[in-house]
């Protein structure tokens, strides 16, 4: 076992990833205070092919050192626009035909683990404020609610972590690989 180099990953060029088809997920930012988180998003976002992340509300924009910092550059490959209103970020997904999925605790939610896209889906994906989570108006927007079970003494994951693992679950569900 050795560890492969950057040549023996073949990793796409900014200019080639910008060409190639994206996947049918795309993120949502909802008032995301941290720059960390944000600069995570866009990473993750550039290493599963998602399509556009949404930047809302006080959430913060590049071109930033402290998204930057976690991004590595993943603010160029990923599209991104900002928009002051999460709702209404979500409703033009809707037109668009995206199928939006918060992650969050609420009475109704679905397990990650049981929710089932339909291979034709297109999904928006939406985490909340560190601190209040997701909007109530924009929860009460959204199609879905996911949520990851926990077992632990804590009452949430952290937005990186939710958003690594909610991506990862739904490229595989959507047979993106």
């Amino acid at each position: 076992m050795k560890k492969l180099s950057m040549d023996e990953l073949e990793r796409l060029s900014l200019e080639e990833y910008k060409e190639v088809k994206k996947s049918p997920i795309v993120i949502v930012l909802d008032n995301i205070r941290s720059l960390n988180n944000v600069g995570s998003a866009f990473r993750t976002g550039d290493a599963f092919r998602i399509k556009k992340i949404y930047l809302c509300g006080i959430t913060g924009t590049p071109p930033h050192r402290d998204i930057q910092k976690t991004a590595l550059g993943a603010t160029d490959s990923v599209e991104w626009s900002y928009s002051e209103s999460t709702v209404e970020a979500i409703n033009s997904l809707k037109k668009e035909g995206y199928k939006i999925c918060a992650l969050e605790q609420v009475d109704q939610s679905i397990f990650l683990n049981e929710f089932q896209p339909s291979q034709d889906d297109k999904i928006a994906l939406v985490f909340g404020n560190e601190v209040f989570g997701v909007e109530e108006e924009v929860l009460q927007a959204c199609d879905h609610v996911l949520e990851i079970p926990q077992l632990g003494t804590k009452h949430s994951l952290n937005i990186s972590v939710t958003l690594g693992i909610a991506v990862w679950d739904l490229m595989v569900k959507l047979k993106q690989f």
